[in-house]
């Protein structure tokens, strides 16, 4: 059942150095507030799983917290590179990061495969890729019943799976509205979940099948206002485009990005 938790206490008690840990949210609803929480105790030897790793990964990897990543597609959305991935993998600063790339949709049958508990997930993607050249976990397999060949990819199941929704109900329930991504799976899939959520209310008004994240798969629920900023939360607050882009200039400067850092994420309250 899910316990009512800040968010340092959340993350101190669930996130350990060396641990596998997905930060999810398709568009919106991004947690970058656990994140940023995640810097502030300085976690290391992190794996980091995402769809789409884009700021906050990149402020993450960055300030040292990974040690791998695995990903489907990174950069900052409609501005250009991630530049502090792009040092880490370029030049080991503040140290090397072992990646692993996937298309989108071999993350989502990963997930989707590891919320149900099985071993790896079968798709028909990465035909006339070059994809498979350089991760050595995208395999083949075959059909037992048409003989086809198709592709095979471990499952995903992170130690601590984190996302952030709208609303929770004082049982811990979580609604999520607007484009919905993998969260639920993530989730499924963890065996720690911590959920981030604009707001807690008496009644989340919601109709039949609506609460995609019951308490019971939930480990901690924190309230965290603003939680998905710069990214939007449908209904609370729309996308600061204007961030996304002025991060372009501080994530290129090292001493730029750790005074942004200081100022935003060390020397603020979580």
């Amino acid at each position: 059942m899910a316990k009512f938790m800040s968010l340092h206490d959340a993350i101190s008690t669930y996130v350990k150095d060396g641990d596998t840990v997905a930060l999810e949210g398709f568009t919106h609803l991004i947690p970058f507030a656990a994140g940023h929480e995640i810097i502030r105790q300085q976690k290391k030897d992190l794996t980091l799983v995402r769809m789409t790793p884009d700021l906050i990964y990149d402020q993450m990897i960055g300030m040292g917290c990974a040690r791998k990543l695995i990903f489907s597609w990174g950069g900052n959305p409609g501005v250009g590179s991630l530049h502090r991935l792009r040092d880490a993998l370029e030049h080991n600063w503040p140290h090397s990061l072992e990646t692993i790339e996937h298309s989108h949709a071999a993350m989502a049958n990963a997930y989707e495969a590891g919320a149900a508990g099985l071993p790896l997930a079968v798709l028909r993607g990465y035909q006339g890729s070059e994809l498979p050249k350089i991760n050595p976990y995208i395999r083949s397999i075959t059909c037992p019943f048409t003989g086809e060949e198709l592709a095979a990819i471990p499952s995903i199941r992170v130690d601590v799976g984190i996302v952030h929704a709208q609303k929770a109900d004082r049982q811990g329930n979580v609604l999520i509205e607007g484009i919905v991504g993998v969260q639920k799976e993530v989730v499924l899939g963890a065996r720690h979940a911590i959920v981030t959520v604009e707001e807690i209310v008496d009644d989340l008004n919601n109709h039949p099948n609506a609460t995609v994240l019951p308490a019971w798969v939930i480990d901690a629920v924190v309230e965290a206002p603003r939680g998905a900023y710069p990214s939007y939360a449908y209904g609370y607050y729309e996308r600061d485009n204007s961030f996304y882009k002025e991060w372009d200039a501080i994530a290129r400067d090292r001493e730029a990005f750790l005074a942004w850092i200081n100022d935003n994420v060390l020397n603020v309250q979580g």
